[in-house]
């Protein structure tokens, strides 16, 4: 099983890199909701984003603490396993109360938190659709509450899907509460 949710590794060796970063995830006791290469105006960057396999809200239990012990580590695993062969920055923190959705599983795991879902094909004129997520039903479709009623949607059917935050949204009875903004901790390779 992989501890990696989505990942986008151009030009890397893709089971290097994981063979390098999965033992310091579990170390962690987190996954991984992305882990992204790529480069911005200061050169490359790899970016990590972890979580508690447990938590039901985004966010829950990273604190500032962990990314830094995390980004120490997974840096010198890097560096040890030689897959990263330019100057890099290493960023580790929370997915953020917008967290994208990659798999059923995260479609169960946060029923009760809103969620914004683009579909492969228009339903009723609407490709973008806006709920409360209800989980899994027994058929493993995804439950989404609308404005118009549950919606019972294949996995297949969603394009894309994240959970989405409003300020002033009044808490629903009996289900977790945000944890506030993402955190984030930065380290350099090599």
């Amino acid at each position: 099983m992989t501890l990696v949710a989505h990942e986008r590794l151009p030009g890397l060796d893709r089971e290097r890199v994981l063979a390098a970063v999965e033992p310091v995830l579990r170390a962690h006791a987190v996954e991984a909701v992305e882990l992204v290469w790529r480069t911005d105006r200061s050169g490359w960057l790899l970016e990590l984003t972890i979580e508690r396999p447990e938590a039901r809200t985004p966010g829950e239990g990273i604190t500032i603490d962990l990314c830094t012990d995390v980004s120490r580590d997974l840096s010198a695993a890097l560096d040890v396993a030689g897959v990263l062969n330019h100057a890099y920055r290493l960023e580790v923190g929370s997915p953020g109360l917008d967290r994208a959705l990659y798999s059923p599983k995260d479609y169960a795991r946060f029923a009760g938190q809103s969620a914004k879902l683009k579909l492969r094909e228009a339903l009723s004129g609407q490709r973008v659709i806006d709920g409360t997520l209800h989980g899994l039903d027994e058929a493993g479709r995804v439950q989404l509450e609308t404005d118009k009623g549950l919606l019972g949607l294949d996995f297949e059917q969603i394009e894309s899907g994240r959970l989405t935050f409003s300020w002033g949204a009044a808490p629903r009875k009996g289900k977790p509460k945000g944890k506030g903004p993402a955190r984030r901790a930065s380290g350099h390779g090599r």
